[in-house]
């Protein structure tokens, strides 16, 4: 059986003091079969 485990994700978009980080330290573990989508506010993922 295949599973996915991710751990204290994150994802920042730019760099310096202009940069927005946009996920902050995220774990999740995925099961076989389970399906998982990431949106944002706008439903665009």
């Amino acid at each position: 059986m295949a599973q996915v485990h991710l751990k204290n994700i994150t994802k920042t978009y730019g760099s310096g003091p202009k940069s927005v980080a946009v996920i902050h330290g995220i774990s999740i573990d995925i099961e076989d079969g389970e399906f998982v989508v990431m949106v944002g506010p706008s439903g665009c993922g």
